[in-house]
């Protein structure tokens, strides 16, 4: 029998041509067990060298998150990281960090893309539970906050919100929108302005976490994350203390993204943005980011 998944096929019975495929499965499987033990153990042995080096930056709870989406083959399919945690994908990859009271935060804002079909291997990997099942295998004390809610938050209050796009017609947009039927799985709240980060490009990379471990991580193109908060800081309804923590994330990362990374802001990949949206606000000036280049080891 070859097994993929839940699905299994015969593959006849045994002759040797069988036997063969048979061997070299048995043989194969422990070639790549003893690799990841390998890889394993190297990995346990560079944690404390991660940590002792000052590299570990994302903090355990959302790098144990990223873990559990990327198992799934969600983190990059139908999620996405946007808002401060974003910020730890660009020091990564463009070899820096940033000050500490930039990238303070005690949750981790999901973006969930509903255009994208979501795998088979994705729908096996995901229990009946959902996303809750996800976030409660990364730990198990997270517990929505109340029935059919977006949010949910664990023992230490560190807050998961699941969120997407609101809909153009906002009174026809009753869908219901978790990833599984329990009762107790998150929904996706529908926040505005958010089709802007969906249809964006995207970037990819590894971060180190506080624990000297690796998490993935799949964030939106940095130059969209500076355009979208200068939005976000302007807006009427944003709090003069949330607008200026907006705006200065946002002339970090546009500032990064001009000085380290080589970007163009007026890229013909950025043609999905609003035109309005395109352009960095009047009287803005590269200055050198706050933070502190990593030595070229």
């Amino acid at each position: 029998m070859r097994k993929i998944g839940a699905s299994e096929r015969s593959l006849g019975p045994r002759s040797p041509e069988t036997q063969q495929i048979y061997d070299a499965f048995v043989a194969g499987r422990a070639i790549i067990k003893e690799r990841m033990n390998g890889v394993a153990k190297r990995m346990d042995e560079m944690a404390p060298v991660n940590r002792a080096m000052g590299l570990g930056r994302l903090p355990v709870t959302p790098a144990r998150i990223l873990r559990e989406c990327d198992a799934r083959k969600l983190l990059g399919e139908q999620i996405f990281v946007v808002g401060t945690n974003a910020l730890y994908a660009y020091e990564a990859l463009a070899g820096v960090h940033f000050e500490s009271g930039l990238v303070a935060t005690a949750d981790i804002d999901l973006l969930f893309d509903a255009r994208r079909r979501m795998s088979v291997v994705a729908r096996e990997k995901l229990n009946e539970k959902g996303l809750m099942g996800v976030l409660q295998h990364a730990d198990k004390s997270f517990a929505p906050q109340r029935k059919r809610a977006f949010r949910a938050i664990n023992k230490d209050g560190y807050l998961v919100d699941f969120i997407r796009p609101q809909a153009k017609n906002v009174l026809a947009d009753q869908r219901r929108s978790a990833l599984s039927d329990d009762e107790n799985d998150l929904e996706e709240a529908a926040i505005f302005g958010l089709d802007w980060l969906i249809n964006a490009p995207k970037v990819e990379t590894i971060v180190i976490a506080e624990s000297g471990m690796p998490a993935p991580i799949v964030a939106v193109d940095p130059r969209v994350y500076a355009l979208h908060k200068f939005w976000l800081a302007e807006r009427p309804e944003s709090s003069p203390l949330k607008a200026a923590r907006d705006r200065a994330q946002a002339e970090t990362v546009a500032s990064l993204s001009i000085e380290y990374l080589n970007l163009d802001f007026n890229g013909a990949d950025l043609a999905a943005l609003p035109k309005a949206m395109r352009s960095l606000p009047p009287g803005f000036k590269v200055q050198r980011t706050q933070s502190d280049r990593l030595p070229n080891w």
